[in-house]
């Protein structure tokens, strides 16, 4: 699949860390010029660094994907710096409490609800008409599995993610015949650092536990999911529209 994003420019939210900063990372590999975003400065500067040390082209911009002003400027200097918008992936986003339902702060939620839903509907309301004003393009958001199945101690983490299947499936809809194609990845369990902080995967007898809940036994990896995204926003998926693809070593087949 080498090559086949060549002359594309793409944009990844949360592109300082872990599947953001693969994502980023194969996005280059395949050809496209990356436009990484973070809220943090240092490993969003860093993704660029990897980019370009293996030839890449690449530039950071600091957004938080829920205040407005951040992510309109971030559609124009995207366009400023590179000319064109034509794939993104839509991927910030925060842990939330691993509590029970009624124990959920309103503070917890309403932030969660900021940046993990309200970022991907203001990442669609500014990026959608740049696409479609050049013919169309590919979204990928990101979900979860906790956005298909319920997880009693998840539950505004899940809430969140629910509503990110529900954007992509409509925006899906609403875009098709103008050449705009909206997906979403649907991750399991993720070696990254916000499972680390939200599930304590660094100790060895919960990783071993976390695994377990995967039929394919391991965690996943950042560059499974960056995988995905690649092809969801490549021609080889021109077919594909308004579909939560899980990627998650087959938790959703039991």
């Amino acid at each position: 699949m080498a090559g086949q994003l060549t002359g594309r420019v793409a944009l990844v939210t949360g592109g300082g860390s872990g599947i953001g900063r693969a994502t980023a990372l194969t996005f280059a590999r395949e050809g496209a010029r990356v436009v990484v975003a973070d809220v943090g400065e240092e490993g969003g500067r860093q993704t660029v660094h990897q980019i370009e040390d293996t030839g890449g082209e690449a530039a950071f911009v600091r957004a938080d994907v829920s205040l407005a002003s951040d992510v309109k400027a971030l559609i124009a200097e995207t366009l400023s710096r590179f000319g064109r918008l034509d794939c993104a992936h839509n991927n910030a986003g925060i842990e939330g409490p691993v509590v029970l339902p009624a124990d959920v702060e309103e503070d917890d939620f309403d932030r969660l609800v900021a940046v993990n839903l309200k970022g991907v509907y203001l990442c669609l309301k500014y990026e959608i008409p740049e696409m479609l004003a050049r013919g169309g393009g590919a979204i990928v958001n990101t979900a979860s599995v906790a956005g298909l199945v319920g997880t009693p101690t998840l539950s505004a983490y899940s809430a969140t993610k629910h509503g990110v299947v529900g954007l992509t499936k409509s925006a899906a809809l609403a875009y098709a015949r103008q050449g705009l194609r909206v997906n979403a990845v649907c991750p399991g369990i993720i070696d990254t650092p916000m499972v680390e902080r939200a599930l304590g995967s660094r100790d060895p007898a919960q990783r071993e536990r976390l695994s377990r809940q995967h039929p394919i036994p391991r965690l996943g990896r950042p560059e499974d999911i960056a995988e995905a995204v690649v092809w969801l926003c490549s021609d080889a998926a021109a077919f594909v529209t308004g579909h939560a693809m899980p990627v998650d070593g087959g938790m959703m087949a039991r």
